[in-house]
């Protein structure tokens, strides 16, 4: 071959011309073919895109815009500036709202999970009537939330409901469930771990159906114990979802609204009083827009800041 035919060749290829004939190489057309199907993905989201961006868009910007202002729910107001954050901020009955939701958020999301989990466990060693068990134990999360705690109510509400007649005649005194600031804050826990606890059994047993059954073999035949295998096998494969789960029920937790105020509203002397009810209460009831929604922006960074630790920590949790 002569040096000008090989010269001819090489600049053919550059120009991404196969050698012998007039067309562009495999990897020419493949990236053609990657452009375009990049700007037809790009044109088919845009209208979406869009749409997303004005539907929460703009309620976020008219949100922004009633925080930095003294105004109500007819009225903008005059600017102020930060003064509704500083108020919020030196608020009592904030800090007050922000202790009860956090313990409300931790036995939420770690109480759910820990049950999910266990059942999840349980569902995997092939019970008899497995199935139908699971359908059950989906009922707290299918059924309303209305129905659960008109439920709830009917079982905790007053003196002659059924829990507390039951304590009642076993000589243990009758508890006021709802009445008393302590146990109301335990019992909104509990009820909101009893209609949580199915989320996080199903996000557990979808992690837990990808799981190979040959790990845990080699690792019996190593000498792996039972709990061995859960810490060092089970936590660590499973261990995305949980995180995925974790950031979602966070999500779930702090927002809930109908769970405490279908409850207990709030009460007993603001004891079950949320951030999300403060909230509502604040805009709603005493009509002070500016402070109600400076406590949801509040609420919005804090889970931004948690859910960005979380979703690091998902990056990281990879299995080797």
């Amino acid at each position: 071959m002569s040096s000008t035919t090989a010269q001819s060749g090489l600049a053919r290829a550059r120009r991404g011309v196969a050698p012998g004939g007039s067309g562009t190489l495999p990897g020419k057309r493949k990236s053609k073919l990657s452009a375009q199907a990049t700007r037809t993905f790009f044109w088919l989201l845009l209208p979406s895109v869009v749409l997303l961006v004005l539907i929460h868009g703009y309620p976020l910007v008219y949100a922004a815009v009633q925080a930095t202002h003294d105004g109500n729910l007819l009225q903008t107001g005059n600017f102020i500036g930060g003064e509704n954050f500083a108020t919020v901020l030196t608020s009592p009955a904030f800090w007050k709202a922000a202790q009860f939701t956090l313990w409300f958020t931790i036995v939420g999301v770690f109480g759910s999970w820990l049950v999910g989990l266990g059942l999840a466990l349980l569902l995997r060693t092939k019970i008899p009537a497995g199935n139908t068990f699971k359908v059950l134990l989906l009922l707290p999360w299918v059924v309303p939330i209305v129905v659960s705690s008109t439920a709830w109510n009917w079982l905790v509400a007053t003196p002659d409901s059924l829990i507390p007649s039951m304590f009642r005649n076993l000589g243990l005194g009758t508890p006021l469930f709802l009445a008393d600031p302590t146990l109301a804050s335990i019992t909104v826990m509990a009820f909101k771990v009893w209609v949580s606890f199915p989320f996080m059994m199903m996000m557990t047993s979808a992690a837990l159906a990808s799981v190979d059954e040959t790990v845990y073999e080699a690792a019996s035949m190593d000498g792996a114990s039972r709990w061995q295998q859960f810490t060092h096998i089970t936590l660590p494969l499973i261990a995305r979802s949980t995180y995925i789960s974790w950031i979602l029920m966070t999500i779930f937790c702090v927002n809930d609204f109908p769970t405490i105020y279908l409850l207990t509203g709030g009460g007993p002397v603001s004891a079950t009083t949320s951030l999300v009810v403060l909230a509502y209460r604040t805009v709603f009831q005493d009509f002070a827009t500016g402070p109600g929604v400076a406590i949801a922006f509040l609420m919005t960074m804090t889970l931004v800041v948690i859910s960005v630790i979380l979703y690091r920590q998902i990056r990281k949790s990879s299995v080797e």
